[in-house]
C-alpha cells in the first residue's frame, strides 16, 4: 500500500478529493492553535501540505476537494473553512462546499476517497472520533468509476470557497 505523497507524487493530471465527515483529528495542533484563536498558527501547522499540493500543482496536476457539510456546520468544519485559504488555496487547490441536504440523492461512497487520474482510489478510513485509522486503494475499474462519478457529481453542486458562506 502506498502513502498518499507517494500516490501524489505519480499523479499526472487530477488528485479529487471527496470529504464527507463533520469532524477529523481534533487532537491536531493546528486545530488546537485555531481554537486558540490563532489562525496563522494553524496555517503554519499545515505548511507541509501547502508545499506538497503546490508542488503537485506546479506539475499540472488539478487539484479539486468538494467537501460535503452538515449545517449549521461543526466546529471542525468552521476551522477548515477558516483555514483553506492559506493551507488549501494558496496551493493551487481549489475548494467547493457542499451541505449535505443537497447532497441526499447522490450516490456517495462510504468513506472519505482521494482519485487519482481516474484510475486508482484511496479510501481513507476515520474512526467515530474523527482519528484517522487506515487508508486503502483499488484500481478496480468499477468502484473508480464510482467513486469519480460521485466526485463529478457533488461537484457540479457544490459553491466555491469564496461563496459559501458559514
Amino acid at each position: 500500500m502506498a502513502d498518499f505523497s507517494e500516490l501524489l507524487a505519480t499523479c499526472e493530471r487530477t488528485a479529487f478529493k471527496l470529504e464527507m465527515r463533520d469532524q477529523y483529528m481534533t487532537g491536531d495542533p493546528g486545530y488546537l492553535a485555531w481554537e486558540a484563536g490563532d489562525v496563522d498558527e494553524a496555517v503554519r501547522r499545515y505548511s507541509g501540505w501547502t508545499a506538497t499540493a503546490q508542488a503537485a500543482v506546479a506539475r499540472g496536476v488539478a487539484m479539486h476537494r468538494v467537501r460535503i457539510v452538515s449545517e449549521p456546520v461543526s466546529t471542525y468544519i468552521s476551522f477548515e473553512h477558516a483555514v483553506t485559504p492559506g493551507v488549501n488555496l494558496s496551493a493551487g487547490e481549489v475548494i467547493r462546499w457542499l451541505p449535505r441536504s443537497s447532497a441526499s440523492d447522490l450516490a456517495l461512497p462510504g468513506n472519505d476517497v482521494w482519485i487519482f487520474d481516474d484510475k486508482l482510489v484511496q479510501f481513507c478510513h476515520f474512526a467515530g472520533d474523527g482519528a484517522w485509522v487506515s487508508n486503502d486503494e483499488t484500481d478496480d475499474v468499477g468502484t473508480v468509476k464510482l467513486c469519480a462519478a460521485a466526485f463529478a457529481a457533488a461537484w457540479e453542486r457544490a459553491t466555491d470557497h469564496l461563496e459559501y458562506r458559514i
